[in-house]
């Protein structure tokens, strides 16, 4: 066997690997977002940074069927890998201390104008308990199709169309912004679903260049 073929060798093997991490990451990230568990996320984090560690390796555009294989599967990871990785950063901000809502919001207390200093035992003996209400509902979809789009605009080569996402889903969350503990969710959230998102987009591009 030559140089030539030896180098052949190697490079296929590392188009195979690069190929096993980024599935595995992915399959770490079907098991975190069907299970719910954090070291499944974790996980599939770790295996993503591995596999963009790889891609970054500068041994040039990776074959046809590697490059549709990782495409898809890179496009797949973004898609249902950003939702574990959004939970697992508020879990880890927030220490579950906001009780979740049943159509994947956070429950919320309505603010109520504060009693006067002399009226405060009474009041605070008389007042019930200030209303919870479900804020941020729908997070779970809206999720889905944020990573997609960021996805695939940078696939696409568009990036600017991300201030456009976050615009949209600014506006579309404003009047829901009241309270911190809404503001901090959405912040954290959103910024850790583009992250990833970001992330695996640039792992399909690192292997298709």
């Amino acid at each position: 066997m030559n140089i030539l073929d030896s180098f052949s060798v190697v490079l296929y093997l590392y188009w195979v690997l690069l190929l096993l991490v980024t599935m595995a990451s992915l399959i770490l990230a079907i098991l975190a977002f069907r299970l719910g568990k954090q070291p499944f996320a974790i996980a599939s984090a770790a295996a993503l940074a591995a596999a963009l560690l790889l891609a970054a390796i500068p041994v040039g555009a990776a074959p046809v069927a590697f490059g549709v294989v990782i495409g898809l599967a890179g496009l797949l990871l973004a898609v249902i890998g950003g939702g574990p990785a959004a939970v697992l950063a508020l879990q880890l901000a927030t220490k579950n201390s906001v009780a979740p809502g049943s159509h994947g919001g956070i429950l919320v207390g309505t603010d109520a104008p504060a009693p006067a200093a002399a009226d405060t035992e009474a009041s605070a003996a008389a007042t019930p308990p200030a209303p919870v209400h479900e804020v941020l509902r729908g997070g779970l979809t809206i999720g889905v199709l944020e990573r997609l789009a960021v996805a695939g605009a940078i696939l696409a080569g568009f990036p600017e169309a991300l201030a456009v996402v976050v615009a949209i889903k600014g506006v579309g969350r404003f009047t829901e912004l009241a309270s911190s503990e809404a503001r901090e969710r959405f912040i954290i959230g959103t910024f850790a679903s583009l992250i990833w998102a970001c992330a695996c987009a640039i792992l399909v591009s690192l292997a298709q260049v």
